[in-house]
């Protein structure tokens, strides 16, 4: 190739044509999975290497950018970073101009585990600290984002479910690193659960992935819901999401509207079981009263067969009774039969022969008087005179 077909440029030229072709060629913005390394802050821009183990880039984030963002990276925090290519051709410098930057993944979890873990050996997150919530609460407070597709369930589930509940909605922010905000908002409503008669405290999410819901890490949050002064139902992302908050709450549902459901009881079924509570309730006072009925007719028989004038009835039948013994075994039935009663001058009743002898006075009594006799002869039977 000939010298003179070479392109010719000054330093100058050559970065300029350098960094338009990089503004040509590459994407204007992208996304960049890496691991911070060596942030410093430099008159007010976040100066930060990006690597991931097998190559390095540098990266900065403008000092105006840096008072937007939510989260702050640390030293070998996980991150994904939305930049773009910025190409100083003065010294033909590449650097990432990071506009955004997010926790990864794996970041989110060390700092999950990072917190679950100071939190269980202090004993904050411990069953036996889990409080019963109220069975039919009058008052619930609910933080979650205003407006939301979740707050809207949440409130057209309450209305369903037991429209005696008030719910009293306080917003908060749930995106980013707004940890110091939604502690500021509980500690401002601890002061006046008594004031508002709030029973139960729901804080509540909507979806989004495992990063978005850092928040909920926060070990500070975490101990002030640990310690709230009422039962504290946590309803955030999705049925898989686990977050420390989720731990120290007195529920875990699975999302917003499965808190709602936790606290507030179904009137359907309460109308039910009130029914069913009151065909119990009839039976068993239509027993007690068959019981006690039964009770008294007993006890007015009792008494019946007691009282004086049971006794005086009972007392004639058995002298009526005795009377008719008396009739049947009366010597005037036998008399008036034809028979005859003989007795001496004693008295004494004549019954065989060997009580007279010649001459005794015996006194004869019929049915319609009395016969007065000698005994002038003796005569014996044939039977006995053969004895």
């Amino acid at each position: 190739m000939s010298v003179d077909r070479l392109p010719t440029y000054s330093v100058a030229e050559l970065n300029t044509a350098i960094g338009s072709l990089l503004e040509r060629g590459f994407a204007p913005r992208f996304l960049l999975e890496a691991t911070v390394s060596r942030p410093q802050l430099k008159k007010g821009h976040l100066w930060l290497t990006l690597t991931d183990g097998a190559a390095s880039i540098s990266g900065v984030v403008w000092a105006s950018k840096l008072a937007q963002l939510s989260y702050k990276p640390k030293d070998g925090d996980g991150v994904t970073v939305v930049g773009k290519l910025n190409f100083w051709a003065a010294r033909a410098s590449l650097s990432i101009q990071a506009l955004d930057i997010r926790p990864s993944l794996s970041t989110v979890l060390r700092d999950f585990e990072r917190v679950r873990e100071v939190l269980e050996q202090e004993g904050v997150i411990d069953p036996s600290r889990l409080r019963r919530l109220p069975r039919q609460p009058s008052t619930i407070a609910v933080l979650t984002s205003v407006p939301s597709s979740a707050l809207a369930d949440m409130l057209r589930t309450a209305a369903e479910r037991w429209p005696l509940t008030q719910l009293i909605v306080v917003p908060i922010p749930v995106q980013g690193s707004v940890a110091p905000t939604i502690i500021t908002t509980l500690e401002s409503l601890a002061e006046r659960t008594a004031e508002l008669g709030l029973q139960a405290l729901v804080l509540a999410r909507g979806g989004g992935s495992r990063e978005d819901l850092a928040v909920f890490d926060n070990e500070a949050l975490c101990r002030i819901l640990a310690n709230y002064p009422i039962p504290v139902v946590t309803g955030l992302g999705h049925e898989d999401d686990l977050t420390v908050a989720d731990l120290v709450a007195d529920h875990r549902a699975a999302t917003p509207t499965a808190a709602i459901v936790a606290l507030l009881p179904d009137r359907y079924a309460e109308r039910q079981g009130l029914m069913q509570r009151q065909s119990r309730l009839r039976d068993a006072l239509l027993g007690r009263i068959l019981r006690e009925r039964q009770r008294l007719q007993d006890r007015a028989l009792a008494l019946h067969q007691q009282s004086p004038l049971e006794k005086i009835r009972h007392q004639r039948q058995e002298l009526a009774q005795k009377h008719q013994l008396l009739k049947a075994l009366s010597p005037d039935r036998w008399l008036q039969r034809g028979l005859a009663l003989i007795s001496n001058d004693a008295g004494d009743a004549i019954s065989d022969l060997e009580s007279v002898k010649i001459g005794d006075q015996l006194n004869i009594r019929m049915s319609d008087g009395t016969l007065e006799a000698r005994v002038d002869q003796i005569q014996r039977s044939a039977q006995n005179t053969t004895s």
